[in-house]
């Protein structure tokens, strides 16, 4: 072999492992790109301080995602703004699946509804998992008061407009959004009692000092059953287990109206489809656990576990239907 052939030659044996190389280079980092999801630990972003019902929800719910997914997962607490803070979090978070959010109906409906200046869009800036779950309310009055039913409030508001007060823990909660939702359909004007909490509400409804609440079922149905409250209708769409014989408020007169608090989990906008199914295929297995069951029943909640396509159509309607109730209302901050 001659000198300038076996300097071809050897130029040759160079570009081609160059290639090679270039070539495994790609193929490792494209299936780094496309391992097997998850394969390092995945945060659940609670956006309210430790101890509520929202954080109890992602501890549990995290710990059988943890068991059927192989990964440790960790609950981070990022409180503060009404859940929007740590909502804002994820949804400025790389949309790989590893960063989640326990999200609920004021940091991923009402909030929107309410603010202009909110640094997120929970339509367009989060891929839902699954709306885990729902609390429906009731609409209850002092067990000595003149309202027997729904249909009651519906006569008395509409002939004595702006004399019906409902307490609620203050403005834009669950609570006061149900009693301005009820307004809206049944076209009667009610007067909103807002309070520094829940607790200081009821007692005034105790003490026949307000004529209602929209209040969880779950603080209520003691009351009910002690017989110092009554219940006329429930806000969501079935009756409830807690509230048996209590109709819903759309069949005691107002059809149509739902008003449901709930909870869900959510990525970050841009996360792979097939993440999102793994995910939401973890959570259905945690909502079979026992763990889970018990903790529904100990709280009132009714399973919901959507799937990641419905949830999304769920959340634009929520919006939709808030935004609608705070513009009528005159409530946008």
């Amino acid at each position: 072999m001659t000198k300038t052939m076996k300097r071809h030659f050897l130029k040759g044996l160079g570009a081609m492992a160059l290639a090679l190389t270039a070539g495994l280079g790609a193929t490792t980092g494209a299936q780094a790109a496309n391992g097997a999801f998850p394969d390092k630990p995945i945060t659940i972003v609670v956006p309210f301080p430790p101890g509520g019902s929202t954080d109890l929800l992602a501890r549990k719910i995290g710990e059988s995602i943890s068991t059927t997914l192989g990964q440790p997962v960790v609950v981070e607490n990022r409180g503060g703004a009404g859940g929007t803070v740590g909502a804002n979090y994820v949804a400025k978070s790389d949309p790989d699946g590893y960063t989640l959010l326990m999200g609920v109906t004021g940091s991923n409906a009402i909030s929107a509804a309410l603010r202009d200046d909110l640094p997120y869009n929970p339509v367009t800036d989060f891929d839902p998992v699954s709306i885990v779950i729902s609390s429906p309310l009731a609409l209850v009055v002092n067990a000595d008061s003149d309202f027997n039913s729904v249909q009651d409030v519906l006569d008395y508001t509409a002939a004595n407009p702006d004399t019906f007060t409902h307490g609620t823990p203050g403005v834009g909660t669950s609570m006061h959004m149900a009693g301005e939702l009820f307004a809206l359909e049944s076209g009667n004007k009610l007067v909103h009692v807002p309070y520094s909490g829940s607790a200081a509400a009821l007692q005034d409804l105790l003490g026949e000092r307000i004529d209602a609440m929209f209040g969880d079922i779950l603080v209520t149905s003691e009351y009910i059953s002690a017989g110092r409250l009554r219940a006329l209708g429930v806000t969501g769409a079935q009756e409830h287990y807690l509230l048996e014989g209590v109709p819903t408020i759309a069949e005691a007169g107002l059809p149509g109206y739902a008003a449901v608090s709930w909870q869900g989990l959510f990525a970050p906008a841009g996360t792979p489809e097939d993440v999102l199914a793994t995910l939401y295929g973890a959570v259905e297995d945690a909502l079979q656990t026992d763990d889970l069951q018990t903790l529904f029943r100990e709280r009132g909640f009714l399973v919901e576990g959507k799937d990641p396509a419905t949830s999304k159509d769920f959340i634009a309607t929520e919006v939709d239907k808030w935004t609608e109730v705070v513009n009528v209302a005159g409530l946008k901050q």
